[in-house]
């Protein structure tokens, strides 16, 4: 273990993740590291959780984004968690949150460093995940980076939760570079995806850091579902899209730098295009799944770039243990630089995010269903979204058996306003919403993308809103959130049939 801690004077602060929770007082602002299940805090929050099961300790929690192992989980059960932010995906703490019991604050991803950046979250203690820690107090950290910079440089204490799972010679994979604050701010020199401008460590204070432990725990594996029919007919649409935009010139069989939201459609979407017949493909993005490294490895794609890697079992093996065969082909950065908008609005990204539902003007509802209850979280879609050289939204038609329309007459929460959405692909088909008016854009979305079970009750709702009511904008406001209603009061947003 000692040779994982190259500085001497550190030996001494070595603990168990149990002597490491005593550092933790009630109502103190702790940040953390891990990004969906990337290089999380694995057993020091979880032995918070446990003190907290007989005293008063809560904790206001800021990470990358999500952690994995159900630390999450175990900390609402603990009653330790107060307020946590920018992102999660637990079903436990989604229900305390939508019970009021958690307070969340939902965050573009890009903009949560900011909130530590500019002490609007003074962090108490920081706990990071790295490999090793080399003789001037530097930290190799392990699969993500997330907000590490700023919780390593702003948090009065820091505990090191030092990974032997990981190999040191994961060394190289990182770009650690510093956003300066508001008015001293330089550009962001980033004119490829494989540019890379950092150090491949960050050097703390070694006198911040209180404990240092130990484990040999994995990273979680990702969720990875594979393709079903409406999956792969989305993938399908989107790259048929693509080779049109070819054939225009708009493209080349390059593309332009891909963006993918986690998760099986995302999976299912980058799938498509190993069979495809583009080529030399990159991506600037958050997350390295397992459809990034099938890509890689193909040869179909060159280089990736992302915060975080959340991969299967297998694929984690196939990279962690093969780690020099990946080095110049991938590279992890904090994300205040992978979801910069700087960034992405010079390399010209093609975004590709999910969406629970979009309403007929392509305005997008990310993250909470039926207008209240938050699923997961903004994360990066809006980063990307708003900066991208396109941005497409993808979702099933239906959901839930065919009760829910994806599609409906105006979304019941606005994450992404129509303003900042081009494209909108359901396995029906794609709607290419730029250079259209609102009422263009209704038509073009619901021939194209909505389901025949509801086509024509949205057809008719459009063509009575435009000649009762008008406006650039048509709605029926006392009808636009009926099918929300309706799917309340009956479980369904299909119209009841009436016996004779």
């Amino acid at each position: 273990m000692l040779e994982r801690v190259k500085n001497a004077d550190l030996h001494s602060k070595i603990m168990t993740a149990e002597e490491s929770a005593s550092f933790f007082e009630n109502n103190m602002i702790v940040g953390s590291s891990g990004f969906t299940r990337g290089g999380d805090s694995k057993v020091v929050l979880k032995a918070l959780a446990e003190r907290a099961k007989n005293e008063e300790l809560k904790i206001t929690l800021i990470t990358g984004a999500s952690l994995g192992h159900g630390t999450d989980a175990a900390l609402v059960e603990s009653k330790a968690l107060h307020k946590r932010l920018p992102f999660q995906v637990d079903s436990v703490m989604r229900k305390s949150i939508n019970n009021g019991e958690v307070l969340f604050i939902d965050q573009h991803l890009g903009e949560s460093a900011e909130h530590i950046l500019n002490n609007q979250f003074k962090l108490d203690i920081g706990v990071l995940e790295a490999t090793e820690i080399l003789e001037d107090g530097s930290l190799v950290f392990t699969t993500s980076i997330g907000n590490n910079v700023e919780i390593a440089r702003n948090a009065d204490k820091l505990i090191i939760e030092i990974n032997t799972s990981i190999p040191t010679n994961i060394r190289g994979v990182h770009d650690i570079y510093n956003v300066e604050g508001y008015g001293k701010r330089t550009p962001i020199n980033i004119t490829a995806c494989d540019t890379k401008i950092g150090s491949d460590t960050i050097k703390v204070d070694p006198s911040k850091i209180v404990g240092i432990v130990f484990h040999d725990i994995q990273d979680m594996p990702g969720d990875i579902q594979p393709a079903d029919d409406a999956t792969a007919a989305i993938a399908r649409n989107i790259v048929k899209f693509f080779e049109k935009e070819v054939k225009k010139g708009r493209l080349t069989k390059s593309l332009m730098p891909l963006q993918c939201g986690i998760g099986k459609v995302a999976n299912a979407v980058l799938g498509g295009l190993e069979n495809s017949d583009f080529e030399n493909l990159v991506m600037y993005s958050e997350v390295l799944q397992d459809s990034t490294f099938d890509l890689l490895d193909s040869g179909k794609m060159k280089f990736a770039s992302a915060s975080s890697m959340t991969v299967s079992q297998e694929c984690y093996d196939r990279v962690i243990n093969n780690i020099d065969k990946y080095k110049d082909k991938i590279v992890l950065r904090p994300q205040a630089i992978s979801n910069s908008a700087e960034v992405i609005r010079r390399l010209g990204i093609i975004g590709i995010n999910t969406s629970l539902e979009c309403d007929i003007y392509g305005n997008v509802n990310s993250t909470h269903v039926s207008g209240t209850h938050m699923m997961n979280g903004i994360g990066g879609s809006g980063d990307f979204a708003r900066n991208a050289y396109m941005s497409i939204f993808v979702t099933s038609s239906i959901a839930k058996g065919g009760n829910i329309s994806s599609i409906v007459p105006m979304v019941s929460h606005t994450d992404h306003t129509e303003h900042d959405v081009d494209i909108i692909v359901t396995e029906q088909g794609l709607a290419d919403l730029r250079g259209l008016a609102p009422r263009e854009r209704a038509i073009e979305i619901i021939n194209n993308c909505v389901h025949e079970d509801y086509k024509g009750e949205l057809l008719s709702y459009f063509e009575r809103a435009c000649s009762q009511r008008g406006g650039q904008t048509p709605h029926i406001l006392e009808e636009a959130f009926s099918w929300h209603t309706r799917l309340r009061e009956t479980g369904s947003m299909k119209k009841q049939k009436v016996l004779a």
